[in-house]
């Protein structure tokens, strides 16, 4: 499973194996200023929609891209049974490949936490 560390004033995703098969990357690095908004969701399954490069199994596994010909591009990596995070991004500052990055993580809820410090602290 993905993990997720907030360091300074960036975020830092880093991916597993198969993760890092279906996402295409090993990790994705991002100011904490392209985080638009930064929130726990308990289904992080449903979020992923559109078009997609990567793995779905129903109800079970979500990896790759979603939103390939339309709608926001997501990266994502959730999994049944465990929370999630959903960041909303500026596509601009956080690289300009996503509009969303979608995980499961049983922490969560203390890295959504620690995101929403980060970002009330730059304001």
């Amino acid at each position: 499973m993905a993990t997720v560390t907030v360091v300074g004033k960036l975020v830092d995703i880093r991916f597993t194996g198969w993760e890092r098969f279906w996402t295409g990357r090993e990790r994705l690095t991002m100011p904490v200023a392209a985080v638009r908004h930064g929130s726990l969701v308990a289904d992080p399954l449903r979020l992923a929609r559109g078009a997609r490069r990567g793995i779905a199994v129903s109800g079970v596994v979500k990896i790759g891209v979603w939103g390939l010909f339309g709608g926001p591009r997501q990266l994502v990596a959730a999994r049944r049974g465990e929370p999630g995070l959903h960041l909303v991004l500026d596509r601009a500052l956080a690289g300009g490949e996503f509009d969303e990055v979608v995980l499961s993580s049983p922490a969560a809820s203390g890295i959504a936490d620690t995101i929403g410090r980060a970002m009330a602290a730059r304001r």
